[in-house]
């Protein structure tokens, strides 16, 4: 059988993988339109920082690995067509510009997204950069050692590492995000405000409630910004808006979202039965709200590139779905999300509340400790669990990957107030805090549900 794959970083590295393990006598051809694969674009703050020296190092995947296990990689092709009924692809070598003809027999769509870039009057600019791909941040980090003062644009996760990369490497950093809350879509105001607090704190502006309307060159070489809150000077800008679904080479050959994501089953086949798709091209099945919903994250990437490699010969193994789990370290706080935030929640239909839980993660009479904030979100109806924020000096990123088995579990407040956790004052109080954020759910409600 052969085996086309267009696109190749997360979902289309992790697809080859799993063909190579389960099908090794198929065919693999790989089309891929830039020179390396598998740059994970959380590299691009790191590097900035200094964490991370050379931007090499985030590769975790090269070409010719590939190719000495006998896979086909057409590296620098842009695939310009696709022909569903045919079986046949027509790329482009954007080195010879000669045109490429081929088919196959099944189709891995691993095309991912591209930046969705906001109608502003001069965005064009050159002083205006993005910031999602490999080729990107070696632009990023070129244009930072002659400016000084970045003005970033978009308050997302993207975003808001960027500002730190750029503070600790001595810049004059400017967030701008035109909601009333940074990581609007992860975080409910009251993380959200920590979150800023601690960023303001490092020397970062933040405006909230600000909508960037033009961008335009000054006579000294300046960028100005004009905003509906004021205009403001910087020596350069970073676009952080988002991303969009890169469906286009299959638009009207399979079932596509609204949006233009490509709709999969649990197998990752789309509705043709010879195509399959993963990635950020891809809408994911969203436990909390039991739908489909489009959440472009590596982690669903990997996932998602795995189960297609897996299944796109003989459908053996369905996806289980996601909280969309995630987390960063900014300053040396740990910020952790999943589920759905209260906001979400109550625009999703749920009868929904959040509990917030403030306390230090083990013993005062410990040598040091440190102070969590939880807000934890459930189902006033069900008492289940429907999302979770952590925010500590303390490292509690694996306590938001517990709450996403809870949720994934269909696990209540009531549950998981008692549920079984380590004890030990190194790590804990007796009661675990996860423990603790759902007893304060648990009051809330009135006490705890019967159980007989």
């Amino acid at each position: 059988m052969k085996i086309a794959i267009i696109g190749c970083t997360h979902a289309g590295i992790a697809a080859i993988k799993q063909i190579l393990k389960y099908y090794p006598e198929s065919e693999i051809t790989v089309y891929e339109r830039h020179a390396e694969i598998s740059y994970l674009s959380c590299g691009t703050y790191l590097h900035l920082g200094g964490s991370v020296k050379n931007l090499d190092d985030v590769l975790y995947a090269d070409p010719e690995d590939f190719i000495k296990q006998g896979v086909t990689m057409k590296m620098e092709h842009d695939v310009i067509r696709i022909d569903a009924d045919e079986h046949t692809i027509l790329a482009q070598d954007l080195k010879t510009k000669e045109l490429v003809h081929d088919t196959y027999d099944k189709l891995i769509m691993a095309t991912g997204s591209i930046t969705a870039i906001p109608a502003i009057t001069g965005v064009e600019n050159t002083k205006v950069m993005l910031c999602k791909t490999c080729d990107q941040a070696h632009e990023l980090y070129a244009a930072a050692q002659k400016c000084h003062q970045v003005t970033i644009i978009g308050g997302g996760y993207a975003g808001v590492e960027l500002a730190e990369g750029y503070i600790k490497s001595g810049h004059q950093v400017t967030l701008i995000q035109r909601g009333p809350q940074i990581l609007d879509e992860y975080t409910d105001p009251v993380i959200a405000k920590q979150i800023q607090n601690l960023l303001v704190k490092k020397g970062v502006k933040v405006l909230v409630n600000t909508t960037v309307t033009k961008l335009s060159d000054l006579s000294d070489e300046k960028l100005e910004i004009t905003t509906t809150n004021g205009t403001y000077n910087s020596d350069m800008a970073v676009i952080c808006p988002g991303v969009i679904p890169q469906s286009d080479l299959l638009n009207g050959q399979i079932n596509l979202a609204k949006n233009g994501a490509i709709i999969t089953d649990p197998y990752m086949g789309t509705s043709d039965p010879d195509i399959f798709a993963a990635g950020d091209n891809t809408e994911v099945h969203y436990n909390p709200t039991l739908s489909s919903a489009y959440i472009p994250l590596a982690s669903h990437a990997v996932r998602q590139g795995t189960l297609a490699g897996i299944n796109v010969l003989d459908k053996r193994l369905k996806s289980i779905g996601t909280q969309a789990t995630t987390g960063m370290l900014l300053f040396d706080t740990t910020v952790a999300c999943t589920g759905l935030t209260l906001a979400k929640a109550k625009a999703a239909h749920f009868e929904a509340g959040s509990a917030f839980y403030q306390g230090n993660y083990r013993p005062d009479f410990m040598p040091t400790t440190a102070k969590i904030t939880i807000e934890l979100v459930y189902d006033k109806n069900s008492r289940k669990i429907l999302g979770a924020q952590l925010i500590s000096d303390h490292e509690v990123s694996q306590s938001a990957n517990t709450l996403s088995v809870v949720i994934q579990n269909e696990n209540t407040i009531d549950e998981l107030a008692f549920m079984d956790m380590l004890f030990s004052p190194n790590f804990d109080e007796p009661f675990n805090y996860l423990n603790l954020a759902a007893q304060v759910a648990v009051d809330q409600e009135g006490g705890y549900w019967r159980s007989n």
